[in-house]
């Protein structure tokens, strides 16, 4: 009980850091919110003072309004749940904007992720099993992607997967469906049209980030093949399936430590991944949203980003402590 109280404390320093610098970091960035806002009202009609001190306040930027007094209001609304509106997106609640974003990102974060995971502790558990063999030549390949920066590859996928197969109308490398002939519901055309325009981006993450699952779990297993339980095991003629199951078992431990890591790593790689494909996802509008120094969704989106990477390691801290006894004990200490 301890340990999951010192982990929650440490998630709520963890949370309140990240989110005061996504309070502060938009505005020492170069260029002018309300100017942009006022340039923006003067293009359809007069913008006179009144109009001006009305832009002013609705972006929290009152004449005599501080940094800190912005600061206090901005806690004030996230404690009422408030997020504020964008006023790029014609004053619609960042709320209600994130809630149209986010399930593009999770659905193609979370199946890209689960894959990569499995498919990377599944291969790396046979090489370290198998070391020495013709799989070894994996190794480099792992390697290379590992050392690939996200974007770079989704670029790549672009270039030699993405153009030939749109021109065979197999797999689209932009946007999240295909706006001109289907209607979004539930209806098979839709959902279609949605795979095959997440197949390349979520390529892109599962071949970055299983890379790194592989040589992590190949590792691990070849050092637990030499621990003393493992040798015992094979003395006593158990069965290959068992003793490697006993390996596995114990070698998956640091993985699942790890995993908490590697998700911070994926995250900010689907953000860049939705960007080079246009993919409508939280990423995709953050970018948008920086572009257009609309500070409030901006917030809005990084509050989003913060949560699930700060859920997603007390997750793994959780499955860590419920399938290692020693962190158990700890724990119950």
């Amino acid at each position: 009980m301890r340990l999951l109280l010192r982990r929650l404390s440490f998630y709520v320093i963890a949370a309140w850091v990240a989110l005061t610098i996504s309070f502060f970091l938009p505005r020492v960035m170069p260029g002018n919110p309300v100017q942009e806002a006022i340039s923006r009202a003067t293009q359809s009609g007069v913008c006179n003072l009144e109009c001006v001190n009305a832009i002013r306040l609705e972006l929290g930027f009152g004449v005599h309004t501080s940094i800190w007094v912005q600061y206090l209001q901005f806690w004030g609304n996230l404690f009422h749940g408030d997020l504020g509106s964008s006023w790029t997106q014609g004053n619609q609640p960042v709320a209600t904007l994130i809630a149209q974003y986010l399930p593009w990102t999770i659905g193609l974060l979370g199946a890209a992720t689960v894959i990569s995971f499995v498919l990377g502790t599944l291969i790396g558990i046979v090489m370290g099993w198998l070391r020495g063999s013709w799989l070894d030549w994996l190794m480099p390949v792992a390697t290379l992607f590992q050392a690939i920066p996200y974007f770079l590859l989704a670029l790549v996928l672009t270039m030699f997967f993405g153009e030939t197969a749109h021109m065979l109308h197999l797999l689209p490398s932009s946007g999240g469906y295909d706006v001109y002939t289907v209607a979004p519901g539930m209806n098979w055309p839709y959902l279609w049209s949605i795979v095959t325009h997440a197949v390349l981006p979520a390529a892109t993450v599962v071949l970055a980030s299983m890379a790194g699952f592989i040589l992590g779990m190949r590792n691990q297993m070849i050092t637990t093949m030499d621990e003393d339980f493992v040798l015992v095991a094979r003395a006593k003629g158990l069965p290959r399936r068992r003793v490697v199951w006993y390996a596995a078992r114990n070698a998956m431990l640091p993985s699942v430590s790890n995993f908490s890591i590697a998700i911070s790593l994926v995250v900010a790689g689907q953000l860049l991944v939705e960007l080079v494909f246009n993919y409508p996802g939280i990423g995709y509008h953050l970018f948008k949203a920086v572009e257009d120094l609309d500070y409030v969704l901006v917030q809005g989106i990084f509050l989003v980003i913060v949560v699930v990477v700060l859920v997603a390691n007390l997750l793994a801290d959780l499955v860590y402590v419920l399938i290692d006894p020693r962190a158990r004990q700890e724990a119950a200490g």
